[in-house]
């Protein structure tokens, strides 16, 4: 069959979502295909689409048409393919194959069947799979960081959201096949491992029939990599166990990323999140308790449907109290297919727009503050780019994660994809300024003191 054609890759959604693209990339390469980031050159482009919030919907679509006006043989695999498979089909004629979230591992397949003409529907209505160490991967992400998947899919179903019915039932990797590609990627020289799946807490439930994060957390202790960060700890799987776990694996990051979503318990109780609404003061408290130098990241939902001026405020005490490190705001987004869509008293943007605004300014101070503490430290940072203008280098420290977190710019030389002790000097809301530590003048310095 002549040439094989090149395919390209347009990457949109979430990083679970950039594991499965690394994945197809993966098995293409693997199967001889030229794989071209350049969408013009390549014959095909493969669309990973997000499917979340509408906004993410209508960046899928847009990307899609334009593709499709270049001329160009479209795939469309992810959340969108799962949501909409047939619409899409209809709408879009140059589309010549969708692709389910449970379906990406059979993407060379899915290539081969387009060029003989037909086209293809490949979307298991109830996606089972999940990609394990033996799976053939290609990294997107900077050399020094890599996601890692323990688990697919989520058996909650908070009214907001519509991930169950794009991603299936919750289903666990075994710690063994988790090891297995953690010690692949430390191998090839990654820095950072990044623990993701919907609920990283209820990790091996399906599979064990009880949560084993904390066992997992101490096997992963034994790989040969600096930094390991866990995603999506929702706050009632934060059990004793896992925390400490979590205390005394010198490489498990103290850094937690709640969705906590809210803080009053009626919008919790209508976001189908109850169990939440009577521990999440404790919860925090605890955890601050236990290991005082945690990182808390969490994210909010203002403008759920019926949010009370008074829950509001109970929410803004709630982030003025904690302090929170990190803290994104989102506002509601009514979704067709979750229990939320048709709840009474819906809020009006601007309202919501306002309430977010409002939450934003009330944090940003406590941001400010919590990286000013920093100044005149000196931490370790993963170096990821440099910005040849300013002569700077960009990387993160252990507090920052990427994409959602800040960055530190750093002046002086390092190797890309290095951890390396930089002094920082400046803050602001949500990046740090250093410059590369002078270790050996450090240690001088140490060692007169001792002498």
């Amino acid at each position: 069959m002549g040439n094989k054609p090149t395919i390209a890759v347009s990457h949109l959604g979430c990083e679970k979502n950039r594991i499965d693209t690394e994945h197809m990339l993966g098995l293409l390469v693997q199967a001889g295909y030229a794989v071209d980031s350049n969408e013009e050159l390549a014959d095909y482009v493969i669309v990973n689409t997000c499917s979340f919030i509408q906004v993410a919907r209508e960046e899928s679509v847009r990307t899609l048409v334009e593709l499709a006006e270049a001329n160009k043989k479209v795939v469309i695999t992810g959340c969108m393919a799962q949501h909409f498979q047939q619409e899409l089909l209809d709408s879009i004629p140059e589309a010549v194959a969708v692709v389910g979230t449970g379906d990406y591992h059979k993407i060379v397949n899915v290539i081969e069947r387009t060029q003989m003409g037909e086209r293809v529907q490949e979307v298991t209505a109830e996606p089972v799979y999940i990609a394990d160490d033996t799976t053939p991967r290609y990294r997107t992400t900077t050399e020094g960081v890599a996601y890692l998947r323990v688990a697919e899919g989520c058996d909650y179903r908070c009214a907001f959201c519509i991930i169950p019915h794009l991603r299936g039932k919750q289903r666990s990797r075994s710690i063994e096949s988790i090891v297995a590609e953690a010690q692949q990627l430390a191998a090839e020289g990654v820095q950072e491992i990044i623990l993701i799946s919907q609920i990283t807490t209820n990790y091996g439930l399906d599979l064990y029939g009880e949560p084993r994060l904390a066992e997992l957390l101490r096997a992963l202790g034994e790989v040969d990599v600096p930094w390991i960060r866990m995603h999506y700890a929702y706050p009632t799987g934060l059990t004793q166990k896992v925390i400490e776990a979590m205390r005394t694996t010198p490489n498990i990051l103290p850094y937690l990323d709640l969705p906590l979503q809210h803080s009053h318990p009626e919008v919790l109780r209508a976001m189908n999140r109850p169990w939440q609404g009577q521990v999440n003061d404790g919860i925090i408290e605890r955890i601050k308790a236990a290991i005082p130098n945690a990182v808390l990241r969490t994210t909010f939902i203002v403008g759920f449907p019926g949010e009370t001026e008074e829950q509001f405020e109970h929410l803004q005490q709630f982030v003025q109290r904690h302090e929170f490190d990190h803290v994104g705001v989102f506002t509601f987004s009514s979704e067709e297919g979750t229990a939320a869509y048709d709840l009474p008293n819906p809020i009006g943007q601007p309202v919501m727009d306002e309430r977010r605004d409002a939450l934003m300014a009330l944090q940003q101070p406590i941001s400010l503050k919590r990286n000013r503490a920093e100044v005149g430290r000196t931490v370790d940072v993963l170096i990821e780019q440099e910005n040849p203008a300013t002569e700077e280098l960009i990387g993160r420290s252990a507090r920052f994660a990427p994409d959602v977190d800040g960055l530190v710019y750093v002046k002086g030389a390092a190797r890309l994809g290095a951890i390396v002790p930089v002094e920082i000097v400046d803050a602001d809301i949500y990046d740090l300024h250093g410059q590369i530590a002078d270790v050996s003048n450090q240690l001088r310095m140490a060692m007169a003191a001792v002498s």
